[in-house]
């Protein structure tokens, strides 16, 4: 479905740059092609030739060290350094940032703080829910004269989040889904919604929730019968080289996902990502609760 939600052929007007890739990838989906975008905009893979505006001052290979390195950066001056000169040079209509984290991107309120208001509009996206991932869709169309296409990608979006639902057998296995590894975080905001959807239970956190820190004893605890790993902008390859940052602690292989051979690695850098191929993020993830019924 992911291919079908992306025109080949982009048009680079309005002048957009995104800071995001959650908007890069909105852009992508209405047929727009930015004039720049973030560091960390790696989808679709035309965004491979486009003009980057910013630099993250993040380092390290742990999640424990990431993690550290964030705090050092912010206290430090920021995590992302803005190339102003690039920005301003590419005189865009609107700037498209997030009022979400700045960790995961350039946030609106550095945007704001760095550049004059007259280089451009600033449009600040955010979503914790599946609707307000389609909201943002509705937005940004509205905001770049793609009104009808955004209906139109949203309603495919729905569409298929309904067939998906539909299709769920009864039998929900119990899944957690690990968003960060250390310090351990679990997934919320559209992610339950995502997992009832591909037919399982959440326990962990309701829709529209902050993903939280929690310990290690509280997983033991909810003792999933399906664990994901999927940390934030983290493609699958660069999970599965830290996963003894999960299987070295104690009592992992008593896990009922772990002894029923259901812990699965899924894409991080999709999963934390307001955009339309959660959807297939979504119909991958029915899979892997319902192997049987595929």
């Amino acid at each position: 479905m992911s291919d079908a939600l992306f025109p080949a052929n982009p048009t680079a007007e309005p002048r957009v740059v995104s800071t995001s890739p959650s908007g890069t990838e909105i852009c992508y989906a209405l047929g727009i092609e930015p004039v720049a975008v973030s560091h960390a905009c790696d989808f679709p893979e035309a965004v491979g030739s486009v003009p980057v505006i910013d630099r993250s001052r993040v380092t390290g290979e742990s999640s424990a060290a990431r993690h550290d390195s964030v705090a050092t950066a912010r206290r430090e001056g920021g995590v992302y350094e803005l190339d102003v000169e690039l920005l301003e040079a590419c005189t865009p209509d609107l700037i498209l940032s997030q009022s979400v984290c700045g960790v995961c991107a350039v946030d609106e309120a550095f945007v704001r703080d760095t550049l004059d208001d007259s280089v451009a509009t600033v449009l600040g996206l955010s979503a914790s829910t599946l609707s307000d991932v389609f909201e943002c869709v509705a937005q940004v169309g509205a905001a770049t004269g793609t009104e009808a296409r955004a209906i139109e990608v949203v309603g495919q979006c729905q569409r298929r989040l309904a067939e998906i639902a539909a299709s769920a057998p009864d039998d929900r296995p119990r899944v957690a889904v690990i968003e960060w590894m250390e310090p351990l975080h679990v997934a919320a905001n559209w992610v339950p919604e995502i997992v009832e959807a591909a037919g399982g239970t959440y326990g962990l956190a309701d829709p529209g929730d902050r993903s939280v820190t929690v310990d290690w004893a509280e997983i033991r605890e909810y003792n999933p019968d399906v664990l994901i790993v999927a940390p934030c902008s983290f493609e699958p390859a660069e999970t599965r080289a830290r996963l003894s940052e999960l299987t070295s602690r104690p009592g992992w292989e008593s896990l009922s996902a772990v002894q029923a051979d259901r812990v699965h690695v899924m894409d991080g850098t999709v999963l934390n990502r307001w955009t339309p191929r959660l959807v297939s993020l979504t119909e991958e993830l029915r899979r892997l609760l319902h192997p049987s019924s595929n």
